[in-house]
């Protein structure tokens, strides 16, 4: 499809405004780059060698444009995005920009939870395969910026809620939507709803020729599913056997595609845990449907390393494990972490509330948590959700005190997990500096 705008307007100069600016660079389109605050020195020296224009520490530029390419971090309630929006210019994504320029198979995932672990085990099989891929989105490089320096012959996108919002015409081969639960309802006027009907932007344009799988257990998205979508849906379920797709009986996945058909124990895969199990499920299909070998599937599945800051593992000490689950930044993520626990868990939380329901999950905790570790600045929410589930709890405010504290609650044969719930900007600059933290202080016990 081609790309109907010749002036272009990028709002936000990150991984993914700068990655969308380059792509318009470099198929001659007029492009011009606002950035609200100061614009990170290593974007700023990329901007500069493909000659392109930029403002920053304000949107202040007045020039005529057709299109504006915004980053997902901008909420459509900002006052640019209003006054653009007024003006009835289109608005669109960094995704559905680059979707215009290229021909390749996409896979694209999304979800509340899960997401980062199935396009890395997905791009983990194809790579396997000795096909030529690329892993872009939410994770590591944008898929605009990957299009235009390094194109390749599939390309496997985390995507976001915030990513889709503004995604029209975008159409992945494979859509795989994992789980819908409460997360960023912020921004989508404390809708649950509308936070489900921009996950499922993913499948709008997709045509009978498309696949879509989705978590059949899922009932937010079970509700969700409607004739209006037109691709070959595929189910994955660890509570009923499903016609099409993967499902586990006695411990056994069973994947079924067409006329292709293999099983694997669910003990034989790399990651543990019944999140994973749905992870693998959903890879496990995926592949299928790009009709890469059986036993390559089912190898990938068995190799795969963990990704750093998801349930990673870091240490023994003194028969006690440390794992660092610090991505785990909502109660959905924690609640799956300490589900594919089976040891007595230290669990170190807190950071900044993004409105967390605790309550869901009263009984895991009473199940497998002997200690509480708070990490913030203001725990009162934690006291309050768990004081008459956990006997010890303690404050801490520094990662150096948090691993200290665990050690000393812990005995051997426990787990020290550090899987948060909340957002780390209280005391680290983003949960990536959190886990690096966590794992430096459990190296120096």
């Amino acid at each position: 499809m081609h790309f109907p705008y010749k002036n272009i307007l990028v709002l936000g100069a990150a991984e993914s405004g700068v990655g969308a600016a380059i792509l318009a660079k470099t198929k001659n389109l007029n492009v011009f780059v606002s950035e609200k605050g100061m614009i990170d020195a290593d974007y700023k020296m990329k901007l500069a060698q493909y000659g392109i224009d930029y403002e920053e520490q304000g949107h202040k530029h007045e020039g005529s444009f057709d299109v504006i390419i915004k980053s997902p971090g901008i909420p459509d309630k900002a006052p640019v995005i209003q006054e653009y929006m007024n003006r009835g210019i289109p608005i669109i994504s960094e995704i559905e920009f680059a979707w215009y320029f290229t021909d390749s198979k996409i896979i694209a995932v999304t979800g509340t939870n899960g997401k980062s672990t199935t396009v890395s085990l997905i791009y983990h099989i194809i790579k396997k395969a000795g096909l030529d891929v690329s892993l872009v989105g939410n994770i590591g490089r944008s898929f605009a910026w990957q299009i235009a320096e390094r194109p390749t012959n599939y390309y496997v996108i985390e995507i976001s809620s915030f990513q889709l919002d503004h995604c029209f015409n975008f159409r992945p081969h494979v859509a795989i939507i994992m789980n819908i639960s409460n997360n960023h309802l912020d921004r989508y006027n404390n809708q649950i709803s509308n936070y489900a009907t921009a996950k499922f932007r993913l499948v709008q344009s997709q045509t009978p020729d498309d696949y879509f799988i989705f978590n059949a257990d899922d009932e937010i998205i079970r509700n969700q599913i409607s004739p209006a979508i037109k691709s070959k849906k595929i189910a994955i379920s660890l509570n009923s056997p499903v016609e099409e797709g993967a499902h586990v009986i006695n411990d056994q996945i069973h994947y079924k595609l067409q006329n292709t058909q293999f099983t694997m124990n669910l003990f034989d895969l790399a990651l543990q845990g019944k999140h994973n199990a749905y992870n693998s499920m959903a890879a496990g299909v995926a592949a299928q449907i790009l009709e890469i070998r059986k036993e390559t599937i089912r190898e990938s599945l068995q190799d795969f390393k963990s990704l750093e800051h998801r349930l990673e593992f870091v240490a023994s000490v003194n028969d006690i494990d440390f794992i660092n689950d610090s991505k785990a930044t909502n109660v959905n993520s924690v609640w799956y972490a300490l589900e594919s626990m089976n040891k007595p868990v230290i669990w170190i939380a807190g950071g900044i509330d993004k409105g967390n329901d605790y309550s869901l999950m009263q009984d895991i905790v009473r199940n497998k948590v002997k200690a509480i570790v708070c990490l913030g600045k203001d725990n009162r929410k934690i006291h309050e959700a768990f004081n008459r589930t956990v006997d010890m709890i303690v404050n801490t405010e520094s990662m150096k005190d948090a691993v200290n504290a665990a050690r000393h609650f812990a005995t051997p044969g426990d787990v020290v997990l550090l899987s948060p719930g909340c957002a780390s900007f209280d005391l680290f600059e983003d949960f990536e500096d959190r886990g690096r933290q966590f794992k430096q202080e459990v190296k120096s016990l």
